[in-house]
Parts: structure tokens; sequence; C-alpha cells
């Protein structure tokens, strides 16, 4: 794997930092027969300007236990994104009862493949690029979380061109406590391991719609999808719902009557003030530098139970679920630089939306509003952002007599019970993408409102 080389972990007796050594010692307990498994490590680590914020991506042997449906794989377990060092050459020094830098480490466990001996590198590869975006963001990973990758895991750069012929249908990921390492409240703080689960297109639908944490429960019923330890296989082509299919009838009653925990996506979209008449508009059309490749993009749920305060220094939060993974930290009104500009109202508007996030806008309808709660969609090329909002939502700056309010490059949209039913109704059709001609355009002149339907590539 290009730049990276393998390595042993150091013995007991070899000095190494308290951070660190609190990661080995835990491993030590859980595989004592593999004191000195192969490891890899960034040739120039993070701290001295290297592109890979993993220190150490440790690989043991884990044979599983075949009788309680657990398939012998190899464990990767990261060090890096917990501080290892406690000097502040990486992360901020904390005290000894916070969270060790970001509060946890990545864990993969990959089935073996018949005949295999040693452990791939690409895994290695997935797990620092997670890690980049944890660190580029500092949005932190969470049991529940999601990320729609779009590619097969295993095409990584080192293995570019190798799964060409037959491409794994494993394209997205989940995250769960890592069901075999405890927490570790070490000498620089605590340490937990979330561990990166691969799934289908059906099952990211699944966690999307209702969510991640019942998916979970779901995948670990079905051995072939991964069994109670959640092995990924990446050789499996059906979902839990074709090997299982009573499963979907849970999927369908869960959503029903809990509908969605997911709140929010980065995504392809943008927003402007329109009035709204029935004339015949200009094709839409993203404005010009906000192209994005959708196949790069991550989401994952965001976690505000109501919206955060309209306030300077609020944070934003949208999920990224890469398209994937959350956007936390950021300001909701960070571009508006006086009180006059920092709310308006607006008369009418027009929203774009990429395919791919449009297709997210029954989800958000009826899985997120009508049970009373909002649904956020945040650019993923610009600082925009468009929140969805049932009149039940608290901390909003839209109400029934100003249904569209913007705080800066944020917008609200109030959408009352009765032109609720009424998009339901009309956007049911994203449902079947298959059946869309694109682009499509959507006008609602009673309401004020415009949706612009766009091919991602756009």
């Amino acid at each position: 794997m290009s730049g990276y080389c393998g390595m042993s972990l150091p013995a007991p007796s070899i000095p190494t930092p308290r951070g660190l050594e609190a990661i080995y010692s835990t491993l030590r307990q859980i595989y004592p027969d593999q004191p000195n498994p192969l490891q890899v490590t960034a040739l120039i680590k993070y701290w001295l300007g290297g592109p890979d914020p993993l220190d150490f991506i440790s690989m043991f042997n884990n044979p599983g236990s075949p009788m309680e449906g657990i398939p012998s794989h190899w464990h990767y377990i990261s060090a890096g994104l917990s501080d290892l060092h406690g000097d502040g050459r990486v992360h901020e020094v904390k005290r000894r009862e916070s969270p060790s830098g970001f509060g946890f480490e990545l864990t993969f466990r990959l089935k073996k493949q018949v005949g295999e001996t040693s452990p791939p590198s690409w895994p290695a590869e997935l797990l620092q690029s997670l890690a980049r975006y944890v660190f580029q963001t500092d949005n932190m990973l969470v049991s529940g979380d999601h990320v729609s990758w779009h590619l097969p895991l295993d095409q990584t750069p080192s293995a570019a061109g190798q799964y060409n012929c037959n491409p794994s249908h494993i394209q997205h990921m989940l995250m769960v406590d890592d069901p075999r390492i405890p927490v570790i409240s070490g000498p620089l703080g605590s340490v937990r391991f979330i561990q990166v689960v691969g799934i289908c297109t059906e099952e990211l639908q699944a966690a999307q719609h209702w969510n991640g944490i019942a998916v979970l429960d779901l995948l670990k019923q079905v051995p072939p999808a991964g069994g109670p330890w959640l092995v990924t296989d990446m050789d499996r082509i059906e979902s839990i719902f074709v090997i299982k299919p009573s499963l979907q009838e849970t999927v369908t009653n869960g959503i029903e009557k809990e509908g969605s925990n997911l709140s929010g996506v980065s995504a392809k979209c943008w927003w402007e003030e329109s009035f709204v008449n029935n004339s015949t508009s200009q094709q839409a059309s993203f404005p010009y530098g906000s192209s994005h490749d959708t196949q790069t993009g991550k989401d994952l749920t965001t976690r505000f139970p109501v919206l955060p305060p309209i306030r300077t220094g609020s944070s934003f939060t949208s999920n990224r679920a890469t398209d994937g993974v959350t956007t936390e930290g950021r300001s909701a009104c960070s571009s508006v630089v006086s009180e006059i500009s920092r709310t308006r109202t607006l008369r009418g508007i027009h929203l774009r939306f990429g395919l791919e996030a449009a297709m997210l806008l029954p989800l958000a309808l009826r899985g997120r509003l009508n049970h009373g709660r909002h649904f956020t969609f945040h650019s993923s090329v610009n600082d925009m952002a468009v929140t969805f909002l049932s009149s039940n939502v608290t901390g909003s700056i839209a109400d029934n007599e100003h249904r569209f309010a913007a705080c800066g490059t944020w917008l609200q949209v109030l959408i009352t019970e009765d032109f609720l039913q009424t998009l339901d109704r009309d956007l049911d059709v994203l449902t079947r993408p298959n059946e869309l001609v694109l682009p499509r355009e959507y006008r609602w002149p009673r309401y004020g409102m415009i949706i612009s339907v766009l091919p991602d590539s756009n």
C-alpha cells in the first residue's frame, strides 16, 4: 500500500506514548496470543506533515466462532483519532475524565477469503479515508451513524482496477460500537471503539428511512450479513431483505410507528428567493461553481432533537453520512455580519436538488415532518442549508405567518399540514427515480414554492 510500511507492535518493554500504550494494553488482553500483530503505519506521520491522520492500524487474526455464527475474520484497529501522545502535537490536551482526542478509534472486521493467509491492506486505506474526514470536519462518528459511500469499499486507490469485472455490492457503511473492545479510560482520557460495518444499498436506505441502530439489530439476525459481531463479507450479493424477506415488513412497520431518526444530510442543493407564479421559468441549473462529484459524498445522522438556537456562534449540524458523514460546529449564522441581515422572511422560494438529494424528500416528509420533526439539507459545496420543519419544532425562525425565513444562508421552510399532504402526493414519484425525466420542475404557486430536480452531474 502506497505510503505505508508493515511493522509489528512494539514489545511491552519498549517505551511507547501513554495513549498508545493504553490501546495496546487493551488489545493484548483481547488477543493474548498475538502480542505482535501485523501493523501498517504512515511513513510520514500526520504531525510531521503527512496526509494520513492514523499513526497505526493493527491487524489481528480472529478465528471467530462458527457455532455462534461468527466467521473467521481479520480485525483492523486504528490508533490516532484519540490522543496518543498527550503533548499537543495532534490533539488538544484534555483532562483525564474527558474524551481523548476525538474520543474514539475505528475498527473493521473483514471475513477471510478461502485460503487467505494475510490481511488485505485496503481496509487500512478505508479507515484512513474516514479519519481524514473526521479531522477535516471535526465530526464524531457514533453507533447508528451511516456513510453512503457509493463505491465498493475495497475500491481504494491501491486496489484500483482490480474489481472491474465483479464489483462488490457492499458500497456503504454503518457504525456500531465494537462488540469486543471495551471503552478505555486511559491516562489521556476515554476512548471508544467504533466498528465500520459494510452494507449494501437496500440496507442503507432502510437505515435512512428508519434508523441505523434498528438496521444493525436486523443485520445481526442474518448470519450471511455479519452475524452477532457484524463481520463484513465483501462477497455478499444479497441484502438482508432478500435473504430474510420478513424483515422488510419489520422496517415498514418501524417507519410508520417511529419515523426516521435521520435529521439531515449533506447533499447537492441550492436555494434562492423567487416570486412564484404560473409562468414557465427558464431551465433550472446549479449556479456556476457549484458542481460536485456526488460519488465522494457521505452522510451521517445528526443528533439535534430540536433546531439549534438562531444566534451567532450556535452549532448547526447536518448529516453527511457521506454523503454521507455530520457537519458539527458550524455557526448557523456564520456568514452574517449584522442583526439586520441576520434574519429575513421571503415571499417565495426556488429550491434546487440533485437527484440523489431529491430522492430523500419523501423521507423528509414521511419519516420526519409527518412525525413532528425537522430535516436539513446542507449543501455539500457551499454554506447554504435548507431545513424543512413542522409547526411542532421549536427554536425556528419560520412560523405560520412567515413560512420562509432565512438566517444568512440557512433557509427554514415551515410546511403546514395541508401543504405536507400535497407535497407527499406530488413528490411520490421521487421514490421511483427510474420513472423520472430530468430536469423536472414542481410548482406550488399557492404556497410560493418551486422545486427543481436536476441530474447530479449538472
